[in-house]
């Protein structure tokens, strides 16, 4: 324990802990001292604003002025700052600048606005479409049509009251019958089910319980960002990471303001890259969250041909349509269709209205006399066909919205001259017609609504289509490309440690699908893809009970990564999975007798006795399953960038999609070898962070010998080495490391964990993994 903290410009390492009432500022102050015998250099925490009372994540804020009570106010923070940095610890903290919670009765700002409508001093901090609607804020907050439910709408005093809801009354109508009332509102209380066409104020994705905030607009960016840049100058907080930049209408110009306004923190962006796409170069960040990290590491522990044999055995099992499940890039783009059509219809709707009074008005002839429909099929073809999550003012639009998505949106159409409503739309996007105010909305308003499309086609709908491997749906994955190869990874980490070297990396996070020792289990089958396709012939002999095929691919899938647990985690998992898939059930459309169907099967397949014969394969593979777990860690800890680890995967730690990955986590238990290798790692980051930080390098190192595709090896700044077994059934199926060797680098080398064991020149890949699947070494000065 050292008595103060040392300046942490940068971190070394940082650890995520979920904030909620059930685990407070103390709990966390409570757990520093283990956490800080861990070698982390900074906690790393969920949002600390005020939020609804009882959230369990902390993204719903409701007051961006104030620390969050229920877990233990700004006086409980500033106390864990303290404990933290008696401990040498700092703090990064989770801001989410996007939105707010759309809960009147606990925002006071959104109450003002409710209540004095678009003349309130806070009504420019929301995106709120005021032209729409009559001028009246729709809140899909009824549980049915308002003549089901007027009886419940009450009056109190100046407040409208609806079951626990509450808002506010404008001046002088609380006298007024119920439909004069309601007409006189800045606001107008609908039945739940309009809100996906009828909407009129920004949210995130689709949750309308979430609504958009407006920190393109100084003023508010000061008014929300306040407190947190109070607790960043007053060195409470350290960092910041920012979630859900891709929402917001200038990302480029609010992380320049950002980064002005903190002085230039450490500060990662939740920014989820497509494969092949860079992080802007002009963003004044550290980099990102981490999730193109976890693509990689993944990815080199995965199988290439064994994969496609997995896909195979898949599609013969499962029998999916091609957009339905059969293939990737299909699935993807009729998930999209769905999307834009249902869930985002009320976005679609207002883009089209921004395009048509942009183009009606344009003095450019070219822009007239295109129909609503045209604009609105064109920019449904283009937003389909978009590989990224959205465009940015400071990258060349064209390589977005490129003229190969023009060429395809254009076939949507029968009459040539309509389709060159794509070239217009196109035009405005490419800022080809000007940047003026109407230009500039248009463009806002076609990126927001692509990123909230590409999370909700992708992440949301498409992952739990396509399962031939539940491993590779993870957010910023390429389910239909998962393996990397090792030259790969390698270009890879030399690119990062060459243009963002102090980025966040990760493996499991609090929006994870699966946590990372899960998917280190699932990769192993793309090792043994014939033997998972015939016990799942076996458990699957009678077919009694199954609901529908893919289901069930991915209901074995999910309880072999698992491995043996409570029935109602997976229960609950795979209710989520089949609701968001939306194939034959889903959140807002359900079908009992299906989703009965699905609990029936699980419990009686997976969870029952056949479930036995799944968990007897998966302890025969538990050798493999243990060196993917160790090799990933190890990867990532000693990789270029700033290691986040999520709270409890110090030790192996399984867990299946939200709520299942924010459950408790018991600190100071024994964690075996995966803890044993997290210790060493980072305590050699604490020791010598140079050798991981700005200015250090990355060496690929290249083993020699019949089984030298197995090691993947690397060099950190000539001075630290890490080397991994992959793919190891494979491995062990051809005979073992036979006469494999990795030549070091020149000089002495002992083993981090084993300082007794030294190694020079050529080191047997048999030797050098004796006691482990992993190896970590450090040069012993001459």
């Amino acid at each position: 324990m050292t008595s103060e903290r040392p300046d942490p410009t940068v971190p070394t390492a940082t650890y995520r802990l979920q904030l909620q009432p059930a685990f407070p500022f103390a709990a966390a102050a409570e757990a520093v001292p283990y956490l800080a015998s861990l070698g982390v250099s900074h906690l790393h925490l969920s949002p600390v604003l005020e939020a609804v009372p009882g959230s369990q994540h902390g993204y719903d804020v409701v007051d961006p002025g104030r620390v969050r009570e229920e877990l233990g106010g700004e006086e409980g923070l500033r106390e864990l700052s303290r404990t933290a940095r008696r401990h040498g610890l700092g703090l990064v903290v989770d801001i989410v600048p996007n939105h707010m919670a759309m809960s009147p009765r606990h925002n006071a700002a959104l109450w003002e606005v409710l209540r004095d409508g678009p003349s309130s001093r806070r009504a420019r901090w929301f995106d709120i479409d005021w032209e729409a609607q009559g001028g009246q804020v729709l809140l899909p907050v009824l549980g049915g049509p308002l003549g089901e439910e007027a009886d419940r709408l009450k009056v109190d005093g100046d407040v409208l009251r609806y079951y626990d809801h509450a808002f506010p009354l404008r001046e002088g109508t609380a006298g007024l019958p119920l439909p004069q009332l309601l007409d006189a509102q800045w606001y107008r209380p609908v039945w739940w089910r309009l809100a996906r066409t009828e909407l009129n104020y920004r949210r995130f994705f689709s949750i309308s319980e979430l609504i958009g905030v407006r920190v393109e607009d100084p003023e508010v960016f000061e008014a929300t960002h306040g407190k947190i840049l109070e607790l960043l100058h007053g060195g409470v907080v350290d960092g910041l990471r920012v979630d859900h930049p891709d929402g917001l209408a200038d990302p480029d110009g609010y992380l320049r303001r950002l980064h002005e306004a903190t002085g230039g923190r450490w500060t990662v962006v939740e920014k989820i890259l497509a494969d092949g796409e860079p992080l802007p170069s002009s963003w004044p960040v550290a980099g990102t969250t981490g999730y193109d990290a976890l693509r990689h590491v993944d990815g080199v522990f995965t199988d290439p041909a064994g994969f496609g044999e997995l896909l195979g055995r898949y599609r013969a099992f499962a029998a999916p349509q091609t957009d339905r499940g059969g293939d990737w890039h299909a699935t993807v783009r009729r998930a999209a269709y769905k999307v834009l059509t249902h869930e985002l219809a009320t976005e679609m709707d207002r883009l089209t209205r921004t395009a048509s009074r942009l183009c009606a008005t344009a003095p450019e002839t070219a822009l007239r006399d295109h129909a609503p429909w045209a604009l609105r099929t064109a920019l449904l073809e283009l937003l389909v066909r978009l590989d990224v999550y959205r465009p940015y003012a400071s990258v060349d639009a064209a390589s977005v919205v490129t003229e190969e998505a023009a060429d395809g949106a254009r076939r949507a159409f029968a009459v040539p001259e309509e389709a060159r409503a794509v070239d217009v739309v196109r035009d405005l996007v490419l800022g080809r017609y000007g940047d003026g105010p109407a230009h500039v909305e248009f463009r806002t308003r076609f990126a927001q609504t692509a990123s909230a499309l590409r999370a909700k086609s992708v992440e949301d709908t498409a992952f739990y289509r396509y399962v031939p491997l539940l491993s590779a749906t993870e957010v910023g994955g390429e389910p239909g490309d998962p393996a990397v190869r090792p030259d790969r990874f390698h270009a890879y980490c030399a690119r990062v440690q060459r243009d963002w070297p102090v980025t966040g990396t990760v493996l499991s996070t609090h929006d994870a699908k699966r946590s990372a020792d899960v998917r280190a289990a699932l990769h192993v089958l793309t090792e043994c893809p014939q033997r998972w396709a015939d016990l799942l012939a076996e458990v699957s002999r009678t077919g009694d009970g199954v609901p529908d095929a893919q289901l069930a691919w991915a209901a074995w899938q999910t309880v072999f990564g698992l491995g043996p647990a409570d029935e109602e985690r997976v229960q609950a998992a795979l209710l989520k999975h089949v609701r968001e898939a939306g194939l034959f059930t889903s959140w807002t459309e359900q079908e009992p007798p299906y989703e009965e169907a699905v609990a029936g099967f699980v419990s009686a397949g997976p969870c029952g006795v056949p479930g036995r014969k799944v968990a007897e394969f998966r302890a025969s593979l538990e050798p493999h399953i243990r060196a993917n777990v160790l090799g990933a860690a190890l990867v990532h800890l000693t990789m270029p960038g700033v290691p986040d680890l999520y709270q409890g995967t110090e030790h192996e730690y399984r867990a299946l999609v939200d709520p299942d990955n924010r459950r408790p986590v018991r600190f100071g238990e024994d964690g075996g070898d995966k803890e044993a290798v997290t210790r060493a790692a980072l305590a050699l980051r604490a020791r010598r962070p140079e050798l991981f930080g700005e200015t250090a390098s990355y060496e690929p190192l290249t083993a020699e010998g019949p089984a030298a595709a197995h090691c993947l090896a690397f060099a950190r700044s000539g001075e630290v080495i890490t080397a991994v077994t992959r793919l190891s059934l494979r491995l062990a199926e051809s005979g073992g490391w036979h006469d494999t060797r990795l030549p070091l680098p020149p000089g002495r080398w002992a083993d981090v964990r084993d300082a007794g064991r030294e190694f020079r020149g050529e080191v047997a890949a048999a030797e050098l993994f004796t006691a482990l699947p992993v190896a970590l070494l450090e040069r012993v000065p001459e």
